[in-house]
């Protein structure tokens, strides 16, 4: 539970974070989806040893959240098919497998993980169907990574 907290902190910190593009976000009316990509050594070890995320300067994370607009309230984490692929400025396209995480208190996240070279930059191509609904969301994004 513990190192839950403490990947939830991190989220929440990347979440709130301008630098380096940290944390986006795109709305589609009834949801928006949360997206970012980091370098693995960014996350404490006890909690990517819980998650069994490999750490390395040269991995990287992306991590997707849903979220159903209700009312004034930002919003309520939903369950979702996601699929994501990077392609690098070579060409080079990379499926990105992604795993569901969800907390007892109800957060669901999406997390993948990818190598990385030093200045490399991806496109990223995710696609996001909601359960229960029938048309796909996709959200585009282009990031570098630094490992050095």
């Amino acid at each position: 539970m513990k190192q839950l907290l403490s990947f939830l902190a991190l989220l929440v910190l990347l979440t709130l974070s301008d630098a380096g593009e940290a944390q986006q976000a795109q709305d589609f009316g009834d949801y928006v989806v949360h997206y970012n990509a980091l370098n693995t050594n960014f996350i404490p070890p006890q909690v990517a040893q819980g998650y069994g995320i490999h750490r390395s300067s040269s991995r990287a994370l992306l991590n997707i959240t849903v979220l159903k607009k209700v009312m004034d309230n930002p919003g309520t984490p939903v369950k979702a098919s996601v699929a994501a692929s990077g392609t690098n400025l070579t060409g080079q396209r990379r499926e990105i497998d992604i795993r569901e995480i969800t907390d007892p208190e109800g957060a669901i996240y999406y997390i993948g993980e990818f190598p990385v070279h030093n200045q490399e930059t991806y496109n990223f191509t995710v696609e996001v169907q909601p359960k229960g609904e029938t048309d796909p969301l996709i959200v585009k994004f282009r990031q570098q990574f630094y490992t050095e």
